[in-house]
């Protein structure tokens, strides 16, 4: 039985899936926000929370934790120098996974993961859902006057 068994395996290996959340942190701090499946989303949460946590300690103990971890200098220093002092009055909670549905290859549920302190990016999200929206439904009403035209042609 599976009872207390918090880590998600992710069908990896346990260095492969250190590896895989390690490089997923490093492209979180990068970009702000990063795309994948729900599942990876869900366990790239704690290791994200983690990291910006050493990285509001700020000492030099912190941020050799926080490197040995994710292996990439430039992402050690963007988020102690731009990350952690924005998040410097939450306690806890940093990220926010948006779910975005279904992948059409693979039916695989995928999110967005991102920063909460960064809001210009879910409403971008928003609007490129209602864009999409909406744009599909311009095409539903186009292709439905087509059908009618035909039909009046036709007839």
């Amino acid at each position: 039985m599976r009872h207390q068994k918090k880590t998600v395996k992710l069908g990896r290996t346990a260095e492969h899936r250190k590896a895989l959340l390690a490089n997923q942190v490093c492209s979180l701090i990068e970009h702000q926000r990063i795309k994948t499946t729900l599942a990876k989303a869900k366990a790239l949460r704690p290791l994200a929370e983690k990291m910006v946590t050493l990285g509001k300690k700020n000492s030099l103990h912190a941020r050799r934790t926080v490197l040995a971890v994710l292996r990439q200098k430039g992402a050690v220093a963007k988020l102690f120098n731009d990350i952690a002092p924005r998040s410097a009055t939450r306690n806890g909670g940093y990220t926010r996974i948006v779910k975005l549905g279904r992948r059409k290859s693979d039916s695989a549920a995928v999110a967005f993961i991102e920063w909460v302190d960064a809001p210009q990016m879910i409403e971008e999200v928003l609007l490129e859902k209602k864009g999409r929206k909406s744009k599909e439904a311009k095409r539903g009403a186009e292709s439905g006057r087509k059908k009618k035209t035909e039909e009046a042609i036709a007839s």
